[in-house]
């Protein structure tokens, strides 16, 4: 089954929705390396459900470090961490396997292990199972700070509504808790208001609405990734891709990038004092990426989200039994919209990422060396 990610640093979720846990084996942490209970918490906190209009759902999400460390340090061997399914309502799903649920891959599951999937809020394919991405991510924040580098997420836009560019915006304040800002994972004072109020008007329109995260990686060196399929951007756009509702990866200009002329696109390359650079680089603009190597300009990611799939409206779907199409409405606590969640889960796979390639060009100091 395909549940990990990485080949230094290697992350393997387990876990269901409705199951009794949900978490994260974490390999490849240098032995000696400070395990950081207080940003897991905080990093934890930014994707909990249970936040004024988003998911009802009220889980403690308390994290449980199981094995790898000890005296507050990484042993070097395999860290197991999860958390416990305390308020899971799976009576919410007795209409399944029976009436699958349209935008769910109930139906594909379903049919592929033969009848023995445990779909209860989307089983392993949920994405309750994001809290072991960011559980594993949190412990590579100082390891990746050390190398001189940063990565930063915010929400970007909801529906037609969108942000001014991260680049723009203040990225150091802590964000004020209760706030739309903090609540929405928005760095954008005025827009997070908007995005607020239409998000509220979906809800109560019971519909649900797209979104799309925007990240930014600063700091790398000039050359990270390694051709061809675990070039940076290849390797960003898996990691984004596997994230629950994910529709398209955006690198630097993105799909804009197909209506320009290459005299428009290209970045030209100067000597900044004794580094070169990229032009575009001190706007965000400049690619960060080239030929799947990291260039040392800032490196922008968009991931863009569909609309959560379900709903409280009826809607007309299979009834297998019956061969029929037939009124379902999908009761539970569910997101109108997964951008503000989706924030600090975008940020935990950039850093997962940068740090495997990292250890594997020798950017970063791995445990085999």
């Amino acid at each position: 089954m395909g549940m990990s990610l990485g080949d230094s640093v290697r992350i393997t979720l387990f876990g269901e929705s409705h199951g009794i846990c949900v978490g994260v084996l974490l390999e490849g942490i240098p032995p000696g390396t400070k395990i950081n209970e207080d940003i897991l918490a905080t990093e934890i906190a930014r994707r909990k459900p249970g936040k004024k209009g988003l998911s009802a759902r009220s889980e403690s999400d308390k994290c449980e470090i199981l094995s790898g460390v000890y005296n507050d340090q990484a042993t070097g061997w395999p860290i197991l961490m999860l958390t416990w399914n305390s308020d899971a309502r799976s009576k919410d799903y007795s209409f399944l396997p029976d009436h699958p649920r349209p935008g769910h891959a109930d139906l594909p599951e379903q049919i592929r292990s033969g009848g023995a999937a445990d779909l209860r809020g989307g089983g392993s394919q949920s994405a309750r199972l994001t809290y072991g991405l960011v559980a594993a991510s949190s412990q590579l924040r100082q390891i990746i700070s050390d190398a001189g580098w940063r990565v930063d997420a915010h929400l970007h836009s909801v529906g037609d509504i969108v942000s001014r560019p991260l680049f723009e915006l203040d990225r150091d304040t802590n964000l004020v808790e209760g706030s739309d800002m903090a609540r929405l994972n928005c760095r954008d004072p005025k827009i997070s208001v908007e995005f607020s109020e239409l998000i509220e008007s979906v809800r109560m329109d019971q519909d649900s609405i797209g979104s799309s995260v925007e990240c930014v990686i600063e700091g790398l060196p000039i050359g990270l990734g390694e051709p061809w399929f675990d070039g940076l951007e290849p390797a960003l756009a898996r990691g984004m891709m596997a994230i629950p509702g994910a529709r398209a990866v955006e690198f630097s200009r993105g799909v804009e990038s197909s209506k320009m002329r290459g005299s428009q696109h290209n970045d030209l390359w100067y000597l900044d004092g004794n580094k070169v650079a990229l032009s575009g680089s001190d706007k965000g603009s400049a690619d960060g990426s080239l030929g799947g190597r990291s260039t040392g300009a800032p490196m922008r990611v968009v991931v863009h989200f569909k609309p959560p799939s379900s709903i409280s409206r009826e809607q007309n779907t299979l009834h297998l039994p019956s061969g029929e199409q037939k009124s379902l409405r999908v009761v539970g606590r569910h997101d109108p919209v997964l951008g503000p969640r989706a924030v600090p889960v975008v940020e935990s796979i950039a850093r997962l990422v940068i740090a495997d390639l990292g250890m594997i060009g020798g950017y970063i100091e791995s445990f085999s060396e």
